[in-house]
């Protein structure tokens, strides 16, 4: 159904072809974001999952772009009588619009997609390295509806927080505090990577720290367009909010980023490390979002100064929990997003009747009490939906399509499993990584054929996996430890000795570890398939003689 200029709906769509074709800009610009968080999320993880988060939010636009276009923009900013309420939108399904009033129309639903997206992506990096890719795309369009409901309250022209007087210009809670929260909710069901916390939480290395830095590159740029974008036109005053709002949001980030750095030198070594900069930086343009066109300069500051400070303090609140949160979406975005509410309760300055403070101010402007419960109350309803809505639409998708991939497939790697991209030093075992990796050790796919050219250990692996299930082992040596591991259908002897070889903090090193154990089924079954995700270090020290050495091998994310 067609959206009428008759119904109150229209109010949404009651732009200038000035405010259309700011909008319709800002939109263009929003969806670049979709690259910031695919290069921010992939350079996170793992080398053998970076395709496969790239393409996580190409669905993300896609599949709940799909859904949204049918249905969600109706349950957004539908207005048709007598169904439509405080809390859900009905009517203008499939979005179209005669010639009278398209412009304002499609440049509304081009600028709200983009936020809708937005949404569904911050999902994507919490559920990242043992997230099924068809459940994924399955879950991508079931979101549509985890957004919109929220937006329908705080930006639909009678939604019910919007009317108790809520304010949230540009998403600190209607997107980024959903998200996380959802996020957090589909890392809890998930479960975390094989072996996450084995050997304790501290954060993983970075797959590609390089890709870290230009995702919060394009995101920068993205949100000066998310925020600015959102007064919604530059006609009237409109303009000069917008450009409050684009500083505020720059000056905010400065704050986030200052905290960073503070935050770093105030650790032994004093050493940068890339996310302690970018998550603090990311987390105060969450912040300042919710107030942007309503905060002075230096109000901003402040505010990106408590977004980054809030940031870095609940950075081990997932791992606390043992949540797994590859990208740290929930410090960032879930505790972001709430405190980005609250600051508007406290610095948002009354706007004179331009129609974003809703007549009122925050505590620090002589604005009392009220707002700030209403904020709080916001928080809540919000942060209430999204958990219980999420964890719903996960269990139906999950009776559908198991949400959790098999672990031999996320030892392989997601880009392997569900795109067939074969990467370089990527994918590959940790009995080859590990063991293969060490000068003395020769493992046991050295005698296999070599596919193709650009990831021969892979391809081995690949290639030897179901026979190494069928055939003797070959034996292992070095020094005074040796596995012997034979009888068909990968039976193990237990044959290991114990030699002055150690895994820090572990005891003996145990060959089995690493090697695994061939099953029945064809597949390795590796226990540290789980530490293929850790990043701890081993210590060889073998003794012969008068010789000593001592190595150490570092077990990254970069190496499977």
């Amino acid at each position: 159904m067609g959206v009428s200029n008759e119904t109150e709906s229209a109010f949404v769509f009651d732009l200038t072809w000035d405010d259309a074709n700011w909008i319709l800009t800002a939109s263009f610009i929003i969806f670049t974001m979709q690259t910031g968080f695919g290069m921010l999320e992939s350079g996170c993880v793992s080398v053998k999952n970076e395709a496969n988060i790239m393409m996580k939010n190409v669905v993300d636009v896609v599949f709940g772009g799909t859904t949204y276009w049918l249905f969600g923009f109706s349950m957004s900013f539908g207005n048709d009588p007598p169904y439509s309420s405080p809390f859900l939108g009905f009517g203008e399904y499939a979005v179209d619009a005669d010639l009278s009033i398209m412009g304002p129309v499609f440049a509304s639903f081009m600028f709200q997609l983009s936020f809708a997206t937005t949404a569904t992506t911050i999902v994507s990096g919490t559920m990242a390295e043992r997230c099924n890719f068809k459940s994924y795309c399955v879950f991508s369009m079931l979101n549509t509806v985890v957004y919109c409901i929220p937006a329908r309250w705080v930006w639909g022209p009678t939604g019910f927080l919007h009317d108790m007087g809520a304010i949230d210009i540009a998403g600190s809670g209607a997107v980024h505090l959903l998200g996380g929260v959802s996020g957090y909710v589909a890392a809890y069901m998930l479960g975390p990577r094989l072996g996450r916390y084995d050997r304790g939480t501290d954060p993983l290395p970075l797959g590609n720290p390089t890709s870290c830095i230009v995702g919060l590159y394009i995101l920068w740029w993205g949100w000066l367009a998310f925020n600015s974008g959102s007064t919604f036109g530059i006609s009237g005053v409109k303009w000069k909010f917008a450009a409050r709002a684009a500083t505020s949001t720059m000056i905010a980030s400065i704050g986030g980023g200052l905290t960073g750095a503070a935050w770093t030198l105030a650790k032994p070594g004093k050493i940068f490390y890339v996310m302690d900069i970018v998550n603090p930086v990311l987390g105060s343009l969450v912040a300042v979002t919710a107030g942007c066109a309503l905060f002075h300069t230096f109000d901003a500051f402040v505010v990106g100064i408590i977004g980054g400070t809030t940031v870095l303090l609940t950075s081990g609140f997932a791992d606390w929990t043992r949540v797994d949160d590859p990208v740290g979406a929930t410090p960032v975005h879930a505790f972001g997003g709430f405190v980005g509410l609250i600051c508007v309760a406290l610095f948002a300055e009354d706007d004179k009747g331009a129609g974003f403070s809703n007549g009122r101010a925050g505590l620090f402007r002589g604005g009392g009490t009220y707002l700030l419960k209403v904020q709080l109350f916001a928080s809540l309803c919000i942060s209430v939906w999204a958990a219980a809505i999420t964890f719903v639409l996960l269990w139906i998708t999950n009776k559908l399509i198991p949400i959790r991939m098999e672990p031999h497939e996320e030892l392989l790697g997601a880009d392997f499993v569900e795109h067939l991209v074969r990467r370089r030093n990527a994918g590959i075992s940790a009995a080859l990584s590990v063991v293969g990796s060490h000068p003395e050790i020769v493992h046991v796919t050295d005698a296999a054929a070599t596919i193709g050219q650009t990831n021969p250990r892979h391809d081995r692996l690949l290639n030897k996996m179901q026979e190494l299930n069928l055939r003797r082992w070959s034996r292992i040596k070095h020094a005074t430890t040796a596995i012997s591991i034979f009888k068909r259908k990968a039976k193990i002897a237990n044959v290991v000795k114990q030699s002055n070889q150690t895994v820090k903090g572990t005891g003996a090193f145990n060959y089995i570890d690493y090697l695994g154990v061939p099953d029945p089924d064809g597949w390795m079954v590796n226990p540290i398939l789980c530490r293929s995700t850790g990043h701890e270090s081993i210590q060889f020290t073998n003794e012969t003689g008068t010789r000593n050495v001592n190595r150490r091998l570092r077990v990254s994310q970069q190496k499977y």
